[in-house]
């Protein structure tokens, strides 16, 4: 593997060992492996030049048609498997954003009472848009979305339906 540069732009050429080789083989033969995996496996072993590639005379563009992908995501993959390795084009980053439950106990048992309560006027029974108006109505909290309600309610295994 290494990399050269043409017009101020950098080409990767791979050369893939003996055993790299095998292991994204036995992935695209077997296994249940992600479709990261799958692509970033057929994309190398077609980008391969090195003495162990089945064939070495495939272009990128012929790559694109095949997978039904993009050159920049084979640019890509050429890149992360230069820098980073052969290990990490296989998988995927761990995510580094954090979640925020907005949802805790006491919000849950306000979304529940208010469920289990009679609906406004004019309404047969509560929506969960009507729950969600309600918990900002209240200042419960300064904002809810009708999917997190229904996450709660499903959760509880309560239904607007009943």
């Amino acid at each position: 593997m290494y990399l050269c540069r043409k017009n101020n732009m950098v080409l990767y050429t791979i050369k893939l060992s003996q055993t790299e080789v095998e292991e994204l083989t036995a992935i695209i033969k077997k296994g249940s492996h992600t479709s990261q995996a799958f692509r970033s496996a057929y994309i190398l072993l077609n980008c391969d030049k090195g003495s162990f590639s089945a064939n070495k005379d495939i272009v990128n563009a012929d790559i694109c048609k095949v997978l039904k992908i993009g050159e920049r995501t084979i640019d890509r993959v050429k890149k992360k498997f230069i820098e980073e390795g052969f290990e990490s084009v296989l998988e995927r980053r761990p995510s580094s954003q954090k979640y925020v439950k907005k949802a805790d106990g006491d919000i849950e048992a306000k979304i529940v009472s208010i469920c289990c309560s009679e609906p406004p006027e004019g309404y047969a029974k509560w929506s969960l848009r009507l729950i969600a108006n309600k918990m900002v109505e209240l200042k419960y909290i300064d904002y809810i979305s009708h999917v997190t309600v229904g996450q709660v309610l499903k959760k509880t295994n309560l239904s607007l339906g009943k």
